[in-house]
């Protein structure tokens, strides 16, 4: 059989096991614009010396954004959490902050985080919603990946939280997403210690606790070269995929990340 073949019939077998049905999310009129806001240390800049341009627009944010002093100030939108870590039973001290200081929330905010996922933490009082997505990948032929990214049954390759993310603001109906913080240019800190330790430094717009850098370093220990890179080619490839389900639907996806190593997208300089 054909590769697509084979890719197509294994992303069937992914939905039908993980997949949810009926997974919905807010909607938005046409001509609306968002702003993702990766965690790439160009995003203090931004946040910076771009205000303007992100007053008049919806924010989402990621990961550990809540634990910043920028986040009561941005008072985003949406937030997305993709990592199973946030989810853990036993979750260290900064996620406990950081779930803390998401039911802290003063101002409306949808939650997306993936279906079978609880939120224990989050407070009642909260004034957060919770949307659900699958974080089940699909790849293949054309149609299935149009029916599934559509759908939301499943998306590309969710490598990293900026790929679920970019997905719930398509199907929310966003017809300009701009991506900030998304420099990814991880092969720049990226080396081989005298021990053939894997080596990362994976720089954010805010400070990493001591405790989170020896957590990636750790993790990172467990993976020789060629599957650490494997995985940054699978993100990549993703943002292609990514650009082609959006364009035919008339959305546009901008970077406006200085220096962003995503090559998928229409670039522009704030």
């Amino acid at each position: 059989m054909s590769l697509p073949l084979l890719d197509t019939l294994a992303s069937i077998a992914r939905i039908a096991l993980r997949s949810r049905c009926g997974v919905a999310v807010p909607t938005v009129p046409p001509g609306c614009s968002i702003v993702v806001m990766g965690n790439g240390p160009s995003l203090a800049d931004t946040i910076e010396h771009h205000a303007d341009f992100l007053a008049d627009k919806a924010l989402m944010a990621v990961n550990f954004a809540a634990s910043t002093p920028q986040f009561r100030q941005l008072c985003p939108r949406y937030y997305v959490l993709a990592d199973p870590l946030f989810f853990s039973t036993t979750p260290p001290e900064n996620i406990q902050r950081l779930w803390q200081n998401l039911s802290d929330t003063d101002w409306p905010m949808t939650l997306f985080v993936p279906t079978g996922c609880s939120t224990p933490r989050l407070s009642a009082s909260a004034c957060v919603s919770i949307a659900r997505f699958n974080m089940v990948a699909a790849e293949g032929f054309g149609w299935l990946e149009r029916w599934a990214y559509s759908s939301g049954a499943a998306m590309p390759r969710p490598r990293n939280v900026l790929i679920p993310s970019i997905m719930q603001a398509l199907r929310m109906g966003y017809d300009n997403i701009y991506l900030a913080g998304a420099d990814h240019s991880w092969t720049k800190t990226l080396w081989v210690d005298d021990a053939n330790h894997v080596v990362s430094v994976q720089p954010h717009f805010y400070a990493d606790s001591d405790a989170e850098k020896q957590r990636i370093a750790t993790d990172y220990v467990r993976y020789p070269l060629h599957q650490i890179i494997y995985s940054f080619y699978l993100a990549f490839r993703a943002y292609h995929k990514i650009e082609h389900f959006a364009k035919p639907r008339g959305q546009r996806i901008v970077n406006i990340t200085p220096d962003s190593f995503i090559d998928a997208f229409e670039r522009k300089r704030l």
